[in-house]
Parts: C-alpha cells; structure tokens; sequence
C-alpha cells in the first residue's frame, strides 16, 4: 500500500477581479482575492502533508504569482502551466503528467484533508480504477485514476453545473469502470459557502 499516489491541484492565481469571481458581487474583488489565497495555501499544505506521493500545483493563469513561488518555497512541491481548454482538459492533462496513479482536487473545498486524500490513494492502490468525491453541489471536489480515462472529460460536460457528477457516473458505468465514493464534501463557490465556513469549523485559517 506504499505505491506513490501523485496529487495535482488546480488553482487560479488570487489575482483581484480573476479569482472567485461569483462572490464579487457582494465582497469585493480584493476580499475574493484574499480568501482564495487563503484556500490555495490551505490546499497544498493538506496535500504536501499528508504524503502519499508528489504534488504539483497547476497556476493559472500562469506560475510567477508570488504566492505560488511561496509555497513552491516552503513545501517543495512542483509547479506547473494549467493547459489551454476547459476544466475537463486540464484536469485530463494533470493526471497524464502524473506517469501512474494521480488524484486532482481544486481548492475550493477546505473540509478536504489529508486523511481524505490518503483515503482516496489507498483506494486507487487497492486496484479501483477511479475514485471520486461527490460535492454537496452536484459536481465533485476529487478525482482519482490509477490510468488517465479521456472520456471521462471529454465534451459535452457542463463544468460548473450540478450535472457533472450524473454524467460522470453514467461515463464509468458506459465504460465499466470500477469506483468508489467515499464521502461527500462541500466546496466555497456563492456567499452562501463563505457564511458556511464562518459559522463552522475553519480549516484554512480564513483570511478574508
């Protein structure tokens, strides 16, 4: 059960006016700014320590932001490009890179820790093939494969919709595809997510 499992994380830099543009309507440009810097961290901190095997952080829309170098800095993990494409093409890109076992999360989910994550990795060691985790929302916060499966995000796929979980799981079946699901999370997508981590438990160390 040692096998390394790689974890890629998808992150948007936490640029005003480019990050967690559905809460700016009511805080601000520069408060979503700051509470996405505060989730990226908390992400590739969860990953780093929970060591399963290499993380990579995905920037976009590059890798030069200061708080990306940061954490390349002082958790040494690997920094890369997102590709061109939808969501469904960078995540197939991440898990390629990844030559063996990969998971690929966001960072919009601060109730994602590393048991979690070694949850998932001894699920794709013990054979399955694929291992998601459902979001509250209708969409999921993780994906695992042991191989890069295409056609799990291949279009047409409404990324950001509550359908995305439906039609991933009718793609496995379609394809035969062994998975598991262990729990199901919540992620930070409208102010109503940001209200849910004020009043609970706050992983991340909110800064907001």
């Amino acid at each position: 059960m040692n096998e390394p499992v790689a974890v890629a994380i998808l992150a948007k830099a936490p640029v005003p006016g480019f990050a967690k543009t559905r809460l700016i309507a009511q805080f601000g440009s520069e408060r979503a700014a700051r509470l996405q810097a505060s989730l990226i961290a908390h992400a590739a901190a969860t990953a780093c320590h929970c060591e399963i095997g290499p993380v990579t952080l995905w920037a976009a829309p590059d890798a030069v932001d200061s708080l990306f170098q940061t954490l390349q800095s002082r958790l040494g993990l690997a920094l890369a490009c997102q590709s061109d494409g939808d969501l469904g093409t960078r995540m197939l890109t991440a898990v390629a890179a990844a030559d063996g076992p990969a998971l690929v999360i966001g960072t919009d989910c601060p109730a994602l820790s590393s048991d979690h994550l070694r949850t998932a990795a001894n699920a794709l060691r013990s054979g399955t093939e694929v291992v998601l985790f459902p979001a509250e929302d209708g969409g999921y916060v993780l994906i695992g494969m042991r191989t890069p499966h295409a056609a799990l995000f291949e279009p047409p796929i409404r990324w950001g919709t509550p359908r995305v979980l439906g039609e991933t799981r009718r793609r496995l079946q379609r394809l035969r595809l062994a998975w598991q699901e262990p729990t199901t999370l919540w992620d930070i997508d409208e102010p109503r997510d940001v209200e849910r981590l004020r009043t609970g438990k706050n992983p991340c160390r909110l800064v907001f």
